[in-house]
């Protein structure tokens, strides 16, 4: 059985690969910010083989050296940990630096750590997508582009930025200390929720049929969460698995959204323009 790590395991994809992990039967040795805290914890305790397979371990992504021991033994490293805002009112400390320094600091402990074969990044398309390149019909947008951290602070698209620098500070660190890394770059991730809380993604589509008198107008990519979690694994087991993966289902307007929700939910007031 081979023993992988999983940082932020409370989250939305995160929680989905340790269930997937667990199923295929390795160890798994999760940070959370506190193992106290039941909200984080008590899904991930619930899912089958977490008794025996399973340990909760405390982390924080802004403090170095807090991930030493959570990496400590692990054939490979899943490091999903990064806050998910769309809004922030201090981006630099909710969105920036946690995805940023708690990147290379996770990085940091495995370079350290001679058992880690691989880490797995969940990136996302934000990473990809934001360079004010027109987008039209023709376009094929792939794994080499890379979004413009200029472009992003004057559109103030913060979230974008945080995951554009974090993951190409993880490219130059793991390219400077010869460690092997897969990148996986969701676009906008829907499903079901293991964990009790509604993340951001989920919440875009729970306020349209929250009496929402408007949809946006915008196209976005979307992906089921348990191909995501799925896609992580397969960059983890698969050998000839290397550099990004983009993952997205099918692009979507929002308007082509709201006519799949009417017809699930016809009782439901949506929003019409």
């Amino acid at each position: 059985m081979k023993t992988v790590c999983v940082t932020g395991a409370s989250g939305y994809i995160a929680s989905w690969l340790v269930k997937f992990l667990l199923q295929r039967g390795y160890i798994v040795k999760a940070s959370v910010r506190d193992p106290n805290d039941p909200k984080k914890t008590q899904h991930l305790l619930a899912l089958d083989g977490a008794k025996e397979r399973l340990h909760l371990i405390k982390a924080d992504l802004l403090e170095q050296g807090s991930f030493d021991a959570v990496v400590d033994g692990c054939d490979g490293v899943f490091h999903t940990a990064s806050p998910v805002k769309f809004a922030s009112t201090d981006p630099q400390g909710e969105l920036i630096d946690p995805a940023l320094k708690g990147t290379l600091n996770v990085l940091g402990s495995c370079a350290k750590t001679p058992s880690v074969k691989r880490v797995v990044l969940t990136s996302s398309i934000a990473a990809i997508l934001a360079n004010g390149k027109p987008r039209t019909p023709e376009l094929v947008l792939d794994e080499t582009w890379w979004s413009d951290p200029e472009f992003c602070k004057q559109t103030q698209q913060w979230y974008l930025l945080s995951k554009t620098l974090a993951e190409d500070a993880a490219w130059k660190f793991v390219k400077e200390k010869g460690m092997d890394m897969v990148a996986i770059n969701p676009s906008m991730v829907i499903g079901p929720l293991l964990q009790p809380t509604l993340n951001t993604s989920s919440a875009a589509i729970l306020n349209l049929m929250n009496g929402a008198k408007t949809y946006p107008n915008a196209a976005y990519g979307w992906v089921n969460v348990k191909d995501v979690a799925n896609a992580h694994i397969l960059a983890f087991e698969n050998p000839t698995a290397n550099g990004r993966y983009c993952m997205t289902n099918r692009v979507a307007h929002f308007s082509q959204v709201v006519k799949i929700l009417r017809e699930l939910y016809p009782t439901f007031q949506l929003p019409e323009k």
